[in-house]
């Protein structure tokens, strides 16, 4: 049975690490841009903890485990969203380790952020995810998450 819970600091840190490599090595598969270096796990970790002062990190565990993880915080959208989606949240990260994958994990990190979300009144729930990623899609779609924008590069080197 999976379970979710607020991450418990600095406990759940070592796990936390463990997913931001391992989703930052499995997105190195089909976007060549990802830091493979072994700095970038803490340098990710201390960049969200700023990014989500106003969020909170979320642990999914089987049978006592950390098998995954996701950050969400509180986010004002742009002047031209209407006001009553202005105050939103954003899923910075979302992450299951390969083993629990198909087991729900997923499926309930992103309920717990939309519960997170809701409790504080927030008028939309965003999500991104790297356009090579069709299993992250899928899972999204199927939670209800619709395209909203698509964000387009050049490389310029």
């Amino acid at each position: 049975m999976i379970t979710v819970r607020p991450a418990r600091l600095p406990d759940d840190k070592p796990a936390i690490l463990r997913f931001i490599d391992e989703l930052q090595r499995f997105e190195a598969e089909f976007e060549s841009d990802r830091r493979l270096d072994p700095a970038y796990p803490e340098d990710q970790f201390a960049a969200l903890q700023k990014q989500t002062e106003n969020g909170v990190f979320l642990i999914a565990e089987s049978a006592g485990a950390a098998v995954g993880w996701a950050a969400v915080y509180e986010n004002e959208a742009p002047t031209y969203v209407v006001p009553e989606e202005h105050r939103c949240a954003v899923i910075c990260e979302a992450y299951v380790e390969a083993a629990a994958r198909g087991q729900g994990a997923g499926r309930a990190l992103l309920s717990a952020c939309e519960a997170w979300a809701r409790d504080r009144g927030l008028g939309a729930l965003h999500i991104g995810h790297l356009s090579g990623n069709a299993r992250a899609s899928a899972v999204y779609e199927k939670a209800g998450f619709t395209p909203y924008v698509l964000l387009r590069r050049k490389k310029l080197h």
